[in-house]
């Protein structure tokens, strides 16, 4: 007796078991080809499935098996992100996957759901980091102080380090879309907390025009060898790693101009000298005369310093080195910083904090903001209106006073 006659397109369908099984043939990212499966209990639901499956491989967005997360994230680290970004990025990214993505969603397929995505977040936001990597035990025994005592510190990542988190897993499965590995980016509709719950942004620390001053006529008074590097800071807006990984050759004293292309990072236990992070950080700006004189100051320096050190001079062709020429390790010029906030008798801010100290000032001498974004070599204007609308509270103080005294009947 003839069975039922199959319908159009229905050659790859056939009974299985308990009902009805079909295949398509797809091909795989290396290029080969393999049987992909459906299932149901009856033909409709079956061919249904088929023919779905049949556009999606036409398509070339369907996959002969799904990967895990972690050693696809493993794999994404050491064939796309370290060949192709900074070092310090790639460092990162490894950092953010081991510590805190792998743990909790390693094991979860790559097409893992939104709702797996978004309790992980909310756990992360809540996590006290130093519980969760045993930050406390590790500490000898008699200078423990909190998580391992019981006394949990609540440690918890800033926003800016969780919305950095998700960018990272984010950037990996954009990736994993590209190779066809995924059809959605989950990560694109996972939440994380704005900045005005939980815990409120930090005010960040700058200087008046007056604790500048003071601070570089401080460093300047005790002949401190990275006064120059101070001007650059808040004279200039520069980076810390841009003023350490300043080529010896950078200013140009004839056409008072100074090329910025280059940084110092440790990155990995290691000391690299390397180009700037992107184009738009690159510039070659002119110099004001207080740069100027810094930097003549620090090539006599330097030129001292080699003549003392004689046969034990190690040229590393940068313009700030130690007194045997090698260069500067940026936590030591951190430290550097911190003794002359505290020698010049002014407050204590970070380096980043002295360049965000220049463009404030800038602000408030009326500079206009696209200059400012020029100097601090901004690629986005809404960065430097950030620090742009930063102002002191002495200009603040004068606004309201002229503002009272226009309404005083």
């Amino acid at each position: 007796m003839a069975g039922k006659a199959r319908e159009n397109g229905e050659g790859s369908i056939f009974p299985y078991k308990n009902g009805f099984a079909a295949y398509v043939w797809i091909t795989t990212p290396s290029g080969g080809k393999k049987r992909k499966w459906v299932y149901g209990p009856d033909r409709e639901t079956v061919h249904a499935k088929w023919v779905k499956l049949q556009n999606e491989a036409n398509e070339g967005t369907v996959t002969s098996s799904v990967p895990k997360l972690a050693p696809y994230l493993h794999g994404w680290l050491d064939d796309i992100v370290k060949p192709s970004l900074a070092p310090l990025t790639h460092k990162t990214y490894e950092t953010f996957v081991r510590v805190h993505i792998v743990p909790e969603l390693g094991e979860r397929p790559l097409n893992f759901t939104v709702r797996e995505g978004q309790l992980w977040m909310n756990k992360l936001a809540r996590t006290c980091q130093c519980c969760s990597q045993g930050k406390d035990a590790r500490r000898a025994e008699d200078k423990r102080r909190c998580c391992s005592l019981g006394k949990c510190c609540e440690e918890l990542l800033s926003l800016r380090s969780l919305n950095d988190i998700r960018a990272c897993l984010r950037s990996a499965l954009t990736h994993a879309m590209a190779e066809d590995l995924l059809k959605k980016n989950v990560m694109k509709l996972v939440k994380v907390r704005r900045a005005g719950e939980g815990r409120r942004k930090p005010k960040r620390n700058r200087w008046s025009t007056e604790q500048a001053k003071t601070f570089l006529v401080s460093a300047r008074k005790d002949d401190d060898p990275f006064y120059a590097a101070y001007v650059l800071v808040i004279a200039m807006a520069m980076r810390k790693g841009e003023v350490l990984g300043l080529p010896e050759d950078a200013a140009d004293e004839i056409e008072q101009v100074l090329d910025i292309g280059y940084q110092l990072q440790r990155v990995g236990g290691k000391l690299l000298h390397r180009e700037t992070k992107t184009a738009a950080s690159d510039d070659t700006l002119p110099m004001p005369p207080i740069a100027a004189t810094a930097v003549r100051l620090r090539r006599k320096q330097r030129a001292a310093d080699r003549a003392d050190a004689d046969v034990a001079w190690h040229e590393s062709g940068l313009m700030f080195t130690t007194r045997h020429g090698t260069p500067i390790e940026p936590r030591n010029f951190n430290r550097s910083w911190d003794r002359r906030c505290v020698k010049a008798g002014v407050p204590k801010i970070t380096v980043h904090d002295g360049r965000r100290s220049c463009a404030s000032l800038l602000a408030e001498l009326n500079v206009h903001p696209r200059v400012v974004m020029r100097i601090l070599r901004h690629a986005n204007m809404k960065v430097t209106m950030e620090i742009y609308t930063e102002v002191s509270d002495e200009s603040t103080r004068k606004a309201l006073q002229q503002l009272s005294e226009s309404l005083d009947c």
